[in-house]
């Protein structure tokens, strides 16, 4: 099938799933049931695995992500030579993978812990456990070849997502000149908001200094300082005061805070901003779902959709789990 071909193909395939997923006004299904069973015959066709409660809540999300892969790796093989962003994407596993991997090694652990396996697109060799170095060898990822100490962890996963970040904004730059603007302007907002989140966090509640929070940002180019197109939005609320409503009500996105109340004690809110950003960008990503028919931006938008759709399933799984009524669950999912 040539590129057009399949690009239709594609978009009409893609529409069909979506139409049948769990994000928009069909997410609520998913906090209407009453029990973990009842949640899998939900999501799947087959029969509910006979296991304790626990299993079964672990097996669910696993059995979500791996339908999830499945469903995105048959959109892709539909292209012989698929842009290089759709397969980068799939990569967040990968990375996210050797997080596992080093987190467990570091600890001393034997047995190879439960990751999201996306052969035939993985760039790890997964068979080489517990070789470490083995198993980013010749890959992008071959920095990271050795065991790493509990303590460096933190910064080693901050290398990795700086490094995702990168190869996904490198890969959005390399699409053709009619396609490249809007999914660089849709990952630019992606990477822009979990910018301005990390800020929020390790200011509020790592209590860190704007130059230790600066370290652990992602920049394109960090020489650009406020004008980066990932970083910048970051670095203009770095010295903001946290407790003081009237330093953020100028923000560009204040819309996103926390209520607040004249005379009542007030700080922003990391979480309350996080879900509405979230909103934000899905009301975003659907839209160019639709906007942009027959280019990559169908893919890209339908992975982040997915993605959505998976922390849906997750927030529905921990809140069967808490026995969480589903006003509650449904609050806590942010629909």
């Amino acid at each position: 099938m040539d590129h057009s071909g399949a690009s239709a193909y594609v978009y009409a395939k893609a529409c069909g799933m979506l139409s049948r997923s769990y994000v928009g006004p069909r997410a609520s299904k998913l906090f209407s049931v009453k029990s973990l069973p009842e949640l899998w015959s939900l999501l799947f066709k087959e029969e509910v695995p006979s296991v304790p409660e626990v299993l079964l809540a672990r097996k669910i999300e696993e059995k979500a992500v791996e339908k999830f892969m499945g469903e995105y790796g048959g959109l892709v093989s539909m292209y012989s030579k698929p842009d290089k962003i759709v397969i980068d994407l799939l990569h967040h596993y990968d990375f996210e993978n050797l997080k596992i991997f080093g987190g467990a090694l570091a600890l001393g652990k034997k047995d190879r812990p439960q990751i999201n396996d996306i052969t035939p697109y993985n760039i790890l060799n997964y068979k080489a456990w517990p070789d470490i170095a083995r198993i980013t060898q010749d890959t992008e990822l071959s920095w990271y070849n050795k065991v790493p100490e509990v303590l460096e962890q933190q910064a080693l996963d901050n290398r990795l997502d700086i490094q995702f970040i990168k190869t996904i904004w490198k890969s959005a730059s390399a699409l053709p000149a009619a396609e490249r603007k809007p999914v660089q302007e849709l990952i630019a907002l992606r990477y822009s908001i979990q910018n301005m989140l990390w800020v929020l966090r390790l200011k509020v509640y790592y209590k860190m200094s704007a130059e230790e929070i600066i370290e652990r940002l992602a920049f394109l180019d960090r020489s650009a300082g406020k004008d980066d197109v990932l970083a910048g939005k970051a670095l203009e609320i770095i010295d903001k005061n946290a407790l003081s409503y009237d330093d953020w009500a100028s923000w560009k996105y204040a819309d996103y805070l926390n209520p607040h109340e004249e005379g009542v004690v007030w700080s922003v809110d990391p979480r309350w901003v996080e879900e509405r950003a979230k909103k934000e960008f899905f009301r975003k990503v659907l839209k160019n779902f639709h906007i942009y028919p027959f280019t990559a931006m169908v893919l890209v938008s339908w992975f982040f959709i997915k993605a959505r759709e998976l922390d849906y399933i997750r927030t529905a799984v921990e809140a069967l789990r808490m026995d969480i009524d589903e006003n509650q669950a449904l609050e806590m999912s942010g629909i």
